[in-house]
């Protein structure tokens, strides 16, 4: 059992939330902004983090089971090995931005569902960047659960 204060417990779940909007928005404006899918999904995983070690691993409100944080990792691994085999495809290079477009080579019935007529267009990239963040804040919290739950396990056994 967790022997956290009760203000620490009151405090963390607000800040924890607020985390995952803050890691959930850098993620979404990685292709205009400072940030993305990397930072983004650290962010995530903070939030996530701070609820379990605050809480402890079974009474997080924040609560993720094995089987999810596995579907979102392999999501987020697959989706940007997908992409890339697309862009393999489509353009010749492994992660080709067919979105934009630059060389010209890929269909136009396929470039225009990537492509949107802003200045910010950056073709596949924001894509690319909800993969990593995926990939990131599953990894992260995957393994300070698996931490957490190996304390749990040591200090029952003694």
């Amino acid at each position: 059992m967790s022997q956290s204060s009760v203000i620490l417990k009151i405090i963390s779940l607000p800040i924890s939330i607020i985390l995952i909007c803050l890691g959930i928005m850098t993620i979404l404006g990685g292709h205009i902004t400072p940030g993305g899918g990397f930072q983004g999904g650290a962010m995530i995983a903070s939030g996530i983090i701070l609820s379990v070690l605050v809480y402890g691993i079974g009474n997080s409100p924040i609560e993720l089971s094995h089987t999810y944080i596995e579907v979102l990792e392999s999501i987020g691994a697959l989706g940007f090995v997908i992409f890339g085999l697309i862009g393999l495809l489509l353009g010749g290079f492994y992660l080709y931005n067919f979105g934009t477009d630059l060389l010209n080579v890929v269909p136009a019935a396929t470039q225009a569902i990537f492509h949107y007529p802003d200045v910010t267009n950056a073709g596949i990239i924001p894509y690319l960047n909800i993969f990593v963040g995926l990939k990131v804040f599953a990894g992260l919290s995957a393994i300070v659960i698996a931490f957490a739950g190996f304390k749990k396990f040591v200090e029952e056994g003694e």
